[in-house]
């Protein structure tokens, strides 16, 4: 391959600011967010245009070098990170950040995929709309690099994850062509649904520049409570008994446990306690409404006296500001921070029908301290929807360094149980480079095939993100 005469047409296509070179710029891209993988690319591409991401990737594809496709580098699994040792550059849409439209008769937004989440969810707000789907990292996350993961978090129960949130896409294929699949439409019964191909992806099959999303009447309230429960039994049982008694006004239940909790507090110390003492298992829960009038408070209230007397909870707080619910929000969404502060960790991303979640946390802890007493396990997650976020360490630093390095032994005991109880070794954060050999252990081969036989029709060079999700 001809980098000089690559690096000449990208220039004259991009000019300096579309074609970053600066070796400290360009690190940054090239490491993770959790500072796992480093890859050795030896540029950014940041095109402005879906007409100029075309170009890039007919320039790459002349020149056979593979493009990695980046969006807030938020990626839990390496997913948006080059490969150490190989010739790949990556490919940034960040200057595609536009919202291009708001069709308010039609519920609908269409936006440029570099456009960040939080700020489409301003837009939409701004226009009396909700876009639902909310995540820790949604000041950085970008919409193309959020449908590339089919990203989930903390709204899954009600609203369904990123997937159920895209009603059109364009996106450039591996050849340089564009598919413009940009309709705004509930139905649409015209053969496949390519759209789904490209969603979850991670930039494998193709690269999503735009993309029609979903929207919803904004909620003119929310209740918020933080619940100290005995067990994740009686936890799943909590949510069916306020399912039955809130219907479908619940919005988010989070299961957060004593370990992970007690890491906020420790390493944030701004952070108060919810309750004291500090909860063996809580949820976070929350309620919204379109009715301004409804008494909705009052509703949660009743439905947490009445669980309190079926003993499903031993105590709850509820927000009475937007303050302090945003305070008990803070602390679910900066476990995972603190765990960054406390070190390194084996982390799982599991999804298991909600109703067997207690008899995975049962398996998975006695399994896992028969063959590494005392580890530490630091469990939460989005209960409503099946999806923990399991993660292990010791305490003890020295300790812990023994045990990252039998990782492969840890994932096999906890994805072992995962799949005994039909579940998922990843419900959101997707495959990325963490999990592809994972991915070949447990994935019905068929599947498996159908998926290598997908990626080989659409990107027979393999230049869309290699080495990510199929081996």
């Amino acid at each position: 391959m001809d980098h000089f005469a690559l690096y000449a047409d990208l220039h004259a296509l991009l000019g300096e600011s579309g074609l970053l070179t600066d070796p400290q710029v360009v690190a940054a891209h090239n490491t993770d967010w959790r500072g796992r993988y480093r890859g050795t690319a030896p540029w950014v591409v940041q095109p402005t245009s879906t007409a100029q991401v075309m170009e890039v990737i007919k320039a790459c594809a002349k020149a056979g070098v593979p493009l990695v496709p980046q969006g807030g580098n938020t990626s839990q699994c390496g997913a948006a990170t080059p490969r150490s040792g190989h010739p790949e550059i990556i490919l940034s849409l960040s200057r595609m950040n536009r919202i291009l439209e708001l069709d308010a008769e039609n519920a609908t937004l269409v936006c440029e995929a570099g456009a960040i989440l939080a700020q489409v969810q301003k837009h939409a707000e701004a226009a009396g709309f909700l876009f639902p789907l909310s995540l820790a990292s949604e000041g950085s996350a970008q919409i193309g690099g959020v449908i590339s993961t089919n990203a989930g978090g903390t709204a899954v129960l009600r609203y369904g994850n990123m997937r159920a949130q895209v009603l059109g896409l364009e996106v450039v294929l591996a050849d340089g062509r564009c598919w413009n699949g940009l309709k705004g439409l509930r139905k649409d019964n015209t053969g496949y649904d390519l759209k789904q191909c490209f969603i979850g992806a991670e930039g494998t099959l193709g690269i999503i520049t735009r993309a029609v999303l979903r929207l919803y009447p904004l909620p003119r309230q929310r209740v918020t409570a933080w619940l100290s429960v005995p067990s994740p039994t009686l936890a799943v049982r909590l949510l069916r008994f306020l399912r039955a008694q809130c219907g479908d006004r619940i919005s988010a239940f989070e299961l957060v446990s004593h370990s992970a909790l007690s890491l906020v507090l420790h390493h944030l110390p701004q952070f108060q306690p919810p309750l004291d003492p500090l909860p063996a298992w809580s949820v976070l829960v929350e309620l919204e409404e379109f009715d301004a009038q409804a008494p909705l408070q009052g509703l949660l209230e009743k439905a947490l006296v009445l669980a309190l007397e079926e003993r499903l909870l031993d105590n709850a707080v509820l927000a009475q500001s937007l303050t302090e619910a945003q305070a008990l929000w803070a602390l679910r969404e900066q476990i995972s921070e603190a765990q960054k502060r406390e070190g390194i960790s084996i982390k799982h991303d599991i999804s298991v029908p909600v109703s067997r979640i207690p008899e995975f946390i049962e398996l998975a802890g006695k399994n896992l301290e028969t063959a590494f007493p005392g580890i530490r396990v630091v469990c939460f997650g989005h209960v409503g929807d099946g999806n923990l976020h399991y993660n292990l360490s010791f305490a003890n630093p020295e300790r812990n360094r023994t045990l990252v390095p039998q990782t492969p032994a840890v994932n096999r005991i906890v994805h072992d149980v995962v799949s005994a109880l039909n579940g998922s070794i990843s419900a959101e954060h997707g495959i990325g480079q963490l999990k592809v050999q994972e991915l070949v252990h447990y994935k019905d081969p068929v599947a498996l095939d159908l998926m290598k036989k997908l990626k080989m029709l659409l990107d027979p060079q393999g230049l869309l993100n290699p080495g990510k999700i199929l081996a």
